[in-house]
């Protein structure tokens, strides 16, 4: 696979490729200290192609200075949904080991998290974002969660169990939400490490107030002797679609043309950039069934504005980006910061639905305006809750198939970018097709900060990582990678044994299907039957994993 170099990534940006331009910037001195700050920076249901650094048209220049300037990686994954990927990124192990094989439940105590870990070494450490660790029961009485969720009723209890929350996790602080889904306008959950903040600004949105946490921790950070670990958990672009209006105005026309068209000329970028090899084939759009020509103007219209809001909400967090690098150079501390950039999952193909009293979903504003699900005019506002759809998801998601919670490339496979001017020892700009996971990042950041993974923490046993450092890729180096790569969740399954993989949907009646990546890395022609024995091996060793990691 071509490899893009640092001046041809910048030379198509100035060309319009991408539609940006990559702004230089020099570092002042970064701490005394050969270990690294890190920051770990997680989108929220982010399509594979969405970046303009991979391929998309949104505008993302910060995002896009980060892999111009670093490692972005090729083959990388994670497990396909909010919590399970938490978890895995967390603790390094697979998110079955540590209670998390589902969503809503609390991170088991046989795992340390990252925090945790570098803690230990001596690093200051903050996290700033969404959690989505700990087991967020309603309350028993629905009207009264009803009324929870709509910041008319307060409880006698926390949004979860206190020990759970980040600051019992190994965090020095924390602001966000502990919740999965939220307000970006009013968020339910949002707590100041154990406090609940019961009131925000009438100009308040959310995206915008965690970059400028951000930027405040990296600030305070700054006149410390010890190096930090910051965490940043976007929600964007998780539904519900919510964006300032003067940020959707500026895609409002962008979309128009359609899904279909979107997923093309996403894929000749990527081309372009050297992310694929130009043989392979590019399915078509997942949409259930429909045609974009087939809807009349004012259709096409709404359905264009849900992907404005969407492009919205992801220019937003990178302009929070841009002020965080901008933190960090200003204070001295960009060189020898190692910062990491990827999605839990996929673009999501969800279109939310009011569930009666809801568990999670609101019916009305404070104030007592009703939120519409549906039988809106157009998405944006708190009094909208919507999602962009299976189409918009599988653009978003280009070249792959499916998305979030599906354990095919479009559901697991996440953009990832490495940015470290002080360690990374290949040329800024350079792509790696070695394959990693979410799982590998405590793993990674142990290495750096010369901390030890222990046996026991706290009083509890801790069982052994299944992640692999990075280290050795920054090097410019051919790390031992994963010999075989188990995927689960809610049904979906996948195995990846060097070049091949199987997958199965989650619905229980799917068939398990086999497929060679490195020569159809978009899953589009079957090769179980040609390769009946490989395949059944490769099925024995998924269900002894399974049977490993307690999955009945």
């Amino acid at each position: 696979m071509k490899k893009i170099t640092r001046r041809d990534f910048i030379n198509l940006t100035a060309a319009g490729t991408l539609g940006v331009t990559l702004p230089a910037w020099r570092s002042k001195p970064a701490k005394d200290t050969d270990r690294p700050n890190i920051i770990v920076i997680m989108a929220d249901d982010v399509g594979f192609s969405d970046a303009g650094c991979y391929g998309g048209e949104i505008d993302t220049p910060n995002i896009d200075r980060l892999a111009a300037n670093g490692l972005r990686f090729n083959q990388f994954y994670n497990a396909a949904r909010c919590c399970p990927t938490r978890a895995c990124l967390m603790t390094g192990q697979y998110q079955h080991k540590v209670n998390m094989a589902t969503n809503g439940r609390t991170l088991g105590r046989n795992g340390i998290t990252i925090a945790e870990g570098l803690k230990q070494a001596g690093y200051n450490t903050a996290m700033v974002g969404k959690w989505h660790l700990s087991e967020t029961k309603p309350l028993p009485d629905e009207e009264k969660q009803l009324a929870w969720l709509n910041h008319q009723y307060t409880p006698d209890r926390p949004f979860a169990p206190i020990d759970s929350y980040p600051v019992n996790r190994g965090f020095d602080s924390h602001y966000g939400i502990i919740w999965g889904v939220a307000d970006y306008f009013d968020p339910f959950s949002l707590v100041e490490g154990t406090k609940a903040v019961p009131n925000v600004p009438d100009d308040y949105y959310l995206t915008d107030v965690l970059s400028q946490r951000a930027v405040e921790r990296v600030q305070h950070f700054a006149g410390q002797a010890d190096p930090f670990f910051l965490y940043l958990a976007y929600t964007a672009s998780h539904w519900p679609l919510h964006a300032r209006e003067e940020d959707i105005v500026k895609y409002e026309e962008r979309y128009l043309q359609g899904w279909d068209q979107l997923r093309e000329e996403r894929f000749q970028r990527q081309l372009a950039l050297g992310l694929f090899d130009g043989d392979i084939d590019l399915p078509e759009v997942q949409d259930g069934g429909a045609d974009w020509n087939s809807f009349t103007e004012e259709q096409k219209r709404f359905m264009a504005r849900k992907m404005a809001v969407h492009a919205a909400m992801i220019d937003c967090m990178d302009r929070g980006i841009g002020q965080l690098l901008d933190t960090l150079e200003a204070t001295g501390q960009l060189e020898n910061t190692l910062i990491f950039f990827m999605s839990d999952n996929g673009a999501s193909p969800e279109l939310p639905k009011e569930w009666g009293p809801g568990y999670d979903r609101p019916s009305e504003t404070r104030e007592g305006k009703k939120i519409r699900y549906k039988n809106f005019e157009k998405a944006g506002s708190e009094t909208t809750y919507a999602g962009i759809g299976p189409a918009w998801a599988s653009a978003s998601n280009t070249p792959f198939r499916y998305w979030k919670a599906e354990q095919y490339e479009g559901g697991a496979h996440t953009p990832c970018i490495a940015h470290w001017p002080a360690g990374l020892g290949v040329e800024p700009g350079t792509a790696t097709d070695q394959m990693g996971h979410v799982m590998d990042l405590l793993p990674t950041c142990l290495e750096l900060a010369r901390a030890t993974y222990p046996d026991e923490y706290n009083g509890h046993q801790i069982t052994p990582m299944d992640g692999k450092s990075l280290a050795p890729i920054f090097k410019g180096e051919q790390r031992e990678g994963y010999e075989q790569l188990f995927f689960e969740h809610v049904g979906g399954r996948a195995l990846i044994k060097g070049d091949w993989k199987i997958v199965k949907l989650r619905e229980e009646t799917a068939p398990w299907l086999m497929y060679n990546l490195a020569e159809d890395p978009t899953e589009t022609t079957n090769l179980s039957e040609q390769y009946r024995q490989r395949f059944q091996s490769m099925k024995k060793d998924w269900q002894a994993w399974a049977n490993k990691v307690d999955l009945t």
